[in-house]
């Protein structure tokens, strides 16, 4: 977990509300996949990078559920969060991406609990009709690869790092969740085709910026939602020679189930949330097709690997 996240009741949450409100805060409302999620801080940069980031809610609209996140010199680096309320307090975090990473997961929260939609941590593409999912531990290459996808013919991207999914009897249709993309520097020298989207960026003291797909791969390129076929997990493992090899999905569960859902950003962790996750899984890997990467391997034979895998019937 990249930040200790503390549950807090109702109660808590309305008192520190009533005092942090009194402050001078600026707000932006965001769209997710049909929850409006509130932004309230005093760091300014923060708003016009989710702005960016995030399609936008009618300012008029009543919001699901709210961040507030600001600077506290009494406090620890934390998040405090009330599941009844699903509002989230985020102390003394500077990372912009740990801001749009709880913005997701309360959207998860709601989805996930009053619509029976659940959220995945990883890239979704679509090719030629086929949806492919990407599922990774962050810093494992879910970005590197599901970019690297796109410059393949037919593939189109709808999300780069999280995404929705509603599970049918007979498929599973996966959704976007942001307007732009949230990447590292090092794209650019990883696949150069990217090169110049990165030139236009304004990148944040971590190496990060909010990024426009649709300069690359044209407005086409980008894709609301598609139907689940194949899914990709990645581990990055120096010791283990094989580059990619199809898995079933008991094995599969089991990864996932071992490493939280490769997901470090799940704000209620109880065992009501960990049944509902499994179930999930559960019958989304015995729909789909699914397979095992290593991304200890140089970047364009992994990325041929992935490709060949999920181009075939």
């Amino acid at each position: 977990m990249p930040y200790r996240i503390e549950l807090i009741d109702v109660d808590l949450k309305h008192a520190l509300y009533s005092e942090l409100i009194r402050r001078p805060l600026f707000t932006r409302k965001a769209e997710v996949y049909g929850c409006c999620i509130k932004l309230i801080t005093d760091n300014k940069l923060f708003t016009d990078v989710w702005s960016d980031n995030f399609y936008s809610a009618n300012e008029n609209t009543r919001s699901h559920g709210r961040i507030i996140a600001i600077e506290d010199p009494g406090e620890p680096q934390h998040v405090k969060y009330d599941p009844l309320t699903k509002t989230a307090f985020i102390y003394n975090i500077d990372y912009y991406g740990w801001i749009k990473s709880v913005a997701l997961a309360i959207a998860g929260d709601i989805l996930e609990d009053a619509h029976e939609i659940h959220s995945i941590h990883g890239a979704a593409l679509d090719l030629n009709g086929t949806g492919v999912a990407l599922i990774a531990p962050s810093g494992v290459g879910k970005t590197t690869h599901s970019w690297g996808m796109l410059r393949n013919q037919g593939v189109r991207l709808l999300a780069d790092d999280w995404f929705f999914v509603r599970l049918y009897e007979r498929s599973a249709l996966a959704f976007g969740s942001e307007k732009n993309c949230y990447v590292d520097a090092d794209l650019g020298n990883i696949w150069d085709v990217y090169k110049g989207m990165l030139a236009k960026a304004i990148f944040d003291k971590r190496g990060r910026a909010v990024v426009n797909a649709r300069w690359v791969i044209g407005n086409e390129g980008v894709l609301p939602l598609t139907t689940l076929r194949k899914v990709v997990l990645l581990k990055r493992d120096p010791d283990d020679g094989a580059i990619l090899r199809e898995i079933s999905a008991n094995e599969a569960l089991n990864l996932l189930r071992l490493n939280s859902f490769y997901n470090p950003h799940q704000l209620v962790t109880d065992e009501r949330k960990l049944k509902l996750r499994t179930a999930f899984f559960e019958k989304l890997l015995r729909m789909d097709k699914v397979f095992l990467a290593n991304t200890a391997h140089p970047p364009m034979i992994v990325q041929d690997s992935i490709y060949r895998a999920v181009s075939e019937a």
